[in-house]
């Protein structure tokens, strides 16, 4: 119970625009959504998923159209889902989740981040043992009791319940229930502002504030690389 804190690292944003890579990272996520199980929302989770975090981050309805349309297209790219890891300066372990139409050359720009954020690139299960895999819904707080929540939820997966620094509900679910949460929340009529598949550390590393900048200045570039979609890291 209690309060789900982010990590220290929003003023690190202060130098790309976040909208623009929201934007792409969702247009890349309906790409592979329509792919998989087609253009039709109603029977497509997926792409009700991205459609729904396409609202929360204020990406206009045609841009999402748009989106649907060219992954159906003969142009549409193909992109490949691809894990990396990793540690950043300090011993900070660092997951990034990638979509890539060429693996050769998204691998070669995470090396060059790294190398230059005096960090390294690590091999497959390097330090993917060290996070654990949750479905994280936000939904919004309407005065819901926290522990009334989640006695009702604790049958659907739910594995922690608690609430972000604006004061939405956040809701994380084991991987593997994250079809049955989100249709739980569903049924019950609460008001999903998004969804999404997160890493969180099981242990985190303390450094003091000169360290951690040079962590975030790697964890910053790696955003802004645009095979990325997310990155996680272990720095508390």
């Amino acid at each position: 119970m209690g309060r789900i804190f982010e990590v220290r690292k929003s003023t690190m944003f202060a130098r790309w625009d976040k909208m623009a890579k929201a934007f792409s990272r969702i247009g890349k996520e309906i790409a592979i959504a329509v792919k998989a199980s087609g253009p039709d929302p109603d029977n497509n989770p997926a792409l009700r998923r991205c459609i729904l975090n396409a609202k929360s981050v204020n990406m206009p309805k045609d841009r999402v159209d748009a989106a649907i349309k060219r992954a159906m297209g003969k142009d549409k790219t193909d992109y490949e889902e691809v894990v990396y890891e990793g540690y950043a300066p300090h011993g900070v372990a660092v997951i990034i989740d990638t979509a890539t139409d060429n693996t050769t050359r998204t691998v070669a720009n995470l090396r060059m981040h790294f190398t230059k954020g005096g960090g390294s690139l690590g091999n497959s299960g390097s330090v993917g043992f060290l996070f654990n895999r949750v479905g994280e819904f936000k939904i919004k707080n309407a005065g819901q009791d926290l522990e009334e929540l989640e006695l009702e939820l604790i049958d659907f997966g739910l594995e922690e319940v608690g609430e972000d620094s604006e004061g939405n509900i956040i809701i994380r679910a084991a991987f593997t229930e994250f079809g049955n949460m989100a249709k739980a929340l569903e049924e019950k009529g609460l008001e999903v502002i998004s969804s999404e598949l997160k890493r969180i550390p099981t242990t985190t590393v303390e450094l003091n504030d000169e360290q951690a900048k040079e962590v975030l200045e790697l964890v910053d570039r790696l955003e802004q690389d645009e095979d990325v979609q997310q990155v996680f890291y272990n720095l508390k």
